[in-house]
């Protein structure tokens, strides 16, 4: 019987309906006689400072200084097609609590908007003090300075740096023995004027500079972040070999030039951030304001027996078809006369009109809001309100039980709502879900109006797992 029913289904032989309908029946006959089940499955339903700098010269051992300061660096696509039929109406909207209509129209939009206080809040930072400076040493007349022992040095005019003041000591035989064919290079901190200070955090820097006064990077070379104390050098014994040096086109006229940065470190310190609140966008409230307004109001609509004033403009701006209907070659662009709706509720239009001016539905009782949402996908489907449908569809997924299923699936059939529609077949593939939902007043409706997802359903949920079976059994 079942590679009889998967045959005509397949080749398209027997009645789709009918056929879809009485093998429902027939698999939860099965399961009862615990023949064949479906897979039990649940539902899955689907944010520097300042540097400054001075320059000094050693000409033949002789300093001279010249001091300056460096400035601080311091909806896409709109496409619009003949309206189809409209389908069968989602359920009507509960009547009981119904008012006689009236003028003119206004409505609260939800309080999750914003509200009028702002959350205090305030900002701080943990600053890392430092404090950068360089000092430039063109050394003129290198060869006299050649003259100076091993391990004896010259000192540059002292700069000053983060408060502190620190000199150049450059020894043009190299510190010690070891390094006899190099220029050492080292910063010092002046002990002269640094007596009685405490222990000073630096890092340095040395470089070679170019005569275009450019770093040269063979010839830089960078600290860790040292401690000076008075009279303390820190620096690099072999910096430059001598033979390097004087082989390059560094050295012109008997002169070249060193740079030192200094980078001091000062203590770690709390700062309060000024800040101001910039409350969130309250432009939603605008527009709602302006609709219950009627301020500038430019079309009129006949919703059954209530009329609604609303700005072609706003309309036009958030719908395709409603810039079609005012502003295109339809006729409704053209009429001053009062514009007729047909085919949705009063109660829809107006929650329609409130969303397309604030972004948002309006407050529904809840009892009210299962069929509210539904009528609202339709309207929404019908002006082309993508993130409305969205949002009603989400609500939707959230709803589905045993009662409400068939109707849910057959309005997301009908509108194109693809995740919707998968949700409501996964909840059908459970047994116990399948058997309730088939007593509901909807599934009659559901396999009448819409066919094609009795067959989607048999395809992907029944078929597959009775072809598992039959392999298994071989």
């Amino acid at each position: 019987m079942e590679a009889e029913w998967i045959s005509a289904l397949v080749g398209g032989r027997a009645p789709l309906l009918d056929l879809s309908l009485s093998f429902v029946r027939v698999c939860v006959l099965l399961r009862k006689t615990r023949r064949w089940r479906f897979p039990e499955e649940g539902i899955k339903v689907s944010p520097p400072s300042p540097r400054f700098g001075d320059e000094s010269s050693i000409v033949g051992g002789r300093v001279e200084s010249f001091p300056w300061l460096q400035p601080p660096k311091t909806l896409a696509a709109v496409h619009f097609s003949t309206r189809p039929s409209p389908p069968p109406p989602p359920p009507p909207l509960p009547t009981g609590d119904r008012t006689q209509p009236t003028k003119p129209h206004t409505m609260e939009t939800s309080s999750h908007l914003g509200g009028d206080g702002l959350p205090s809040g305030s900002a701080s930072s943990i600053i890392a003090g430092a404090v950068s400076g360089y000092h430039l040493l063109k050394v003129v007349g290198y060869s006299h300075t050649k003259e100076v022992s091993n391990s004896e040095g010259i000192d540059s005019c002292p700069f000053v740096v983060g408060g502190h003041t620190w000199r150049v000591y450059y020894c043009p035989n190299g510190w010690n023995s070891e390094h006899t064919d190099f220029i050492s290079v080292s910063l010092k901190l002046d002990a002269t004027v640094a007596k009685g200070v405490a222990m000073v955090k630096a890092k340095f820097q040395f470089s070679l500079l170019d005569q275009h006064g450019k770093l040269v990077p063979p010839y830089t070379r960078t600290s860790v972040t040292r401690e000076f104390s008075a009279g303390t050098c820190w620096g690099f014994e072999n910096f430059i070999k001598r033979e390097n040096l004087e082989k390059s086109e560094h050295l012109k006229d008997d002169s070249f030039t060193v740079k030192v940065d200094v980078t001091v470190m000062s203590e770690f310190h709390a700062q309060k951030t000024p800040s101001i609140a910039v409350p969130p966008s309250d432009m939603h409230r605008h527009f709602g304001d302006l609709l219950s307004s009627k301020a500038g109001v430019d079309v009129e609509f006949r919703v059954g027996e209530e009329t609604f004033s609303a700005h072609r403009s706003v309309l036009a701006a958030r719908s395709p078809v409603f810039r079609a209907e005012l502003f295109g070659q339809m006729k409704e662009s053209t009429t001053t006369n009062v514009i007729c709706v047909d085919d949705i509720e009063p109660e829809v239009f107006k929650a329609l009109l409130t969303f397309m001016y604030t972004d948002a539905l309006p407050d529904m009782d809840q009892r009210e809001e299962s069929a509210m949402v539904q009528h609202l996908l339709v309207a929404a489907d019908r002006y082309a309100l993508e993130r409305l449908k969205l949002i009603c569809e989400d609500k939707l997924c959230n709803r589905i039980d045993t009662n409400s299923v068939a109707t849910i699936l057959a309005l997301a059939e009908q509108h194109h709502c693809h995740e919707l529609k998968a949700a409501c077949l996964v909840f059908l593939s459970s047994t116990t879900n399948l058997e309730a939902a088939m007593e509901s007043e909807g599934f009659e409706y559901l396999t009448k109006t819409c066919p094609g997802v009795i067959k989607d359903f048999l395809i992907s949920h029944v078929v597959p797992s009775l072809l598992g079976k039959r392999k298994s059994k071989a």
